[in-house]
């Protein structure tokens, strides 16, 4: 996939997110949630599109590495809000499908920059 449409796509997620905590039941325990669902979510195409200003090197290899943590922390969130019973598990299906698949497009992007050449014997 190419930066543009993934920039699209890390974008597109922050937005559905957005939507998502403005639709949490009212309370402290999901506003605590909701806001660092928010946080980490948005945090994803930010960091994105900071990786996107280094060729590859071990800046781009480090802002990736923050990409996936912060789709990994939106996973957790997630789970938590559906294990709280603050939200349907099928409410947040597809929002979890994305992000688990940005998580993989960015731990590929991160191997594949980090594997070393096998020497031919």
């Amino acid at each position: 996939m190419d930066k543009q449409k993934f920039k699209t796509r890390t974008k597109q997620l922050a937005l559905r997110v957005i939507r998502l905590v403005n639709a949490l039941p009212p309370g402290q325990t999901a506003e605590f949630m909701g806001k660092r669902l928010l946080r980490s979510a948005t945090s994803i195409g930010a960091k994105y599109r900071a990786a996107c200003h280094y060729e590859a090197s071990l800046h781009l290899v480090d802002k990736l590495r923050i990409v996936q943590e912060k789709t990994d922390e939106s996973l957790y969130w997630m789970e938590l809000l559906i294990e709280s019973e603050l939200m349907p598990a099928e409410q947040l299906k597809s929002l979890m499908s994305e992000t688990n698949e940005i998580l993989a497009m960015t731990v590929a992007s991160i191997t594949s920059l980090t594997e070393t050449p096998k020497s031919k014997v």
